[in-house]
């Protein structure tokens, strides 16, 4: 079983309130806020993208999520480094961490356990 593709778009920022309307101003509808700065949005069928707020003296971050189906059936193959095995996340979901021959970092995200 492999990857099925991006699942989302992770991006941290310094302004809440400006980026939501940047992304809005593109077309994007707001799925859902959280009452700590945060929130996800998505445009269409396409990955989603979840934005949070971070304090000014952090430089804000970007990534890229891959999907995958079930995290108990995903074999990645042995030329893949395992950073980190598939973990419950607090959201519901469960996430592995690998990295590529370049040294960055992958999430990937599959449904959690029902």
């Amino acid at each position: 079983m492999s990857a099925e593709g991006i699942e989302a778009v992770f991006l941290e920022t310094h302004n809440w309130g400006k980026a939501a309307k940047f992304f809005q101003a593109l077309g994007f509808k707001l799925e859902f806020e959280t009452d700590h700065n945060s929130g996800q949005l998505r445009n269409g069928d396409g990955p989603y993208v979840f934005i949070a707020e971070v304090p000014e003296d952090r430089d804000p971050q970007i990534q890229l999520v891959l999907k995958v189906p079930d995290a108990d059936t995903f074999r990645p193959d042995p030329a893949v480094e395992v950073v980190t095995p598939f973990e419950a996340t607090h959201y519901g979901t469960r996430e592995m961490t690998v990295r590529d021959p370049d040294g960055r970092l992958w999430s990937l995200q599959a449904p959690g356990k029902n």
